[in-house]
C-alpha cells in the first residue's frame, strides 16, 4: 500500500480494555488512525498466548473497544495479532464505535454492547417476540412490532436464546412508536444463569 493511501496514524500513550476470550483486557495504544488502532496487551492482563487469541477469533474476529481518555466504545474487528519480545500486539479496525460514552456508562453504570436477536417475552399472559437492540450486564433494551401498553415497573419472565438467558426482568421504561412497534428498557431481576457470556461490562467507575 502506497503512504498516500495509508490512513493517517500517530502515536500516543492512551490506555483502554477490550473483551476477547471471556475477559476484559487492559490494553495500551500504540498508535492511532480515522480506520483503526495498534494495541498492547498490557503486562499485567490476563495472559493469552497468539495461539490461545487465534482460537477465539475462529468464531469472531469482532470484540468490544472501550477507550474512556478518548471516550469510545463499541465494536472493532481484530486483523492482526503478533507477539514482539514479551509483548503481544493487536491491529484492531473499527467496526461499530459510539463516542462521548464516558457521560452514557456514567448514567447506564454498565457497557451496552449493540445485538440484535430475537427472544420471547410474557406481558398479561401472552408471549411476545421481541428483538434486541443491545444488551448489557445490567439488562436490555427490545423492540417488539406490536403496540403495548405496558407500565412502568411491572415485572416478567422472558428467555433469550442468544445468550443462553430466561428469568425475570423489570420494565424501567416504555416508547411506542408512530409506526405502532414499541421500544422496552428492561433490568434484570431474577436468572436462571447469573453470569453473562458474551457482555462485557467495562463498569464506569472502573
Amino acid at each position: 500500500m502506497t503512504e498516500e493511501k495509508r490512513s493517517y496514524r500517530t502515536c500516543l500513550s492512551s490506555h483502554g480494555l477490550i473483551y476477547l476470550a471471556g475477559k476484559e483486557l487492559e490494553i495500551s495504544v500504540r498508535n492511532l488512525s480515522i480506520t483503526g488502532l495498534l494495541a498492547e496487551l498490557d503486562t499485567n492482563a490476563y495472559v493469552l498466548s497468539v495461539d490461545e487469541i487465534f482460537k477465539t477469533l475462529e468464531l469472531s474476529v469482532t470484540i468490544d473497544l472501550y477507550l474512556p481518555e478518548m471516550r469510545l466504545a463499541g465494536e472493532v474487528d481484530v486483523v492482526r495479532a503478533e507477539t514482539i519480545g514479551d509483548h503481544i500486539y493487536l491491529g484492531l479496525e473499527f467496526r461499530n464505535l459510539s463516542y462521548d460514552v464516558n457521560n452514557l456508562l456514567y448514567k447506564r453504570k454498565a457497557y451496552r454492547k449493540a445485538l440484535s436477536s430475537s427472544g420471547e417475552i410474557i406481558f398479561k399472559d401472552k408471549p411476545y417476540v421481541f428483538l434486541t437492540k443491545n444488551v448489557s450486564i445490567d439488562g436490555l433494551m427490545v423492540f417488539l412490532k406490536e403496540s403495548l401498553d405496558v407500565k412502568v415497573g411491572t415485572v416478567t419472565t422472558f428467555d433469550f436464546p442468544q445468550l443462553n438467558l430466561e428469568g425475570e426482568v423489570k420494565v424501567i421504561w416504555v416508547e411506542n412508536e408512530d409506526d405502532g412497534s414499541t421500544l422496552i428498557g428492561l433490568q434484570y431481576v431474577q436468572m436462571v444463569r447469573e453470569s453473562i457470556k458474551g457482555v462485557p461490562g467495562f463498569i464506569s467507575d472502573r
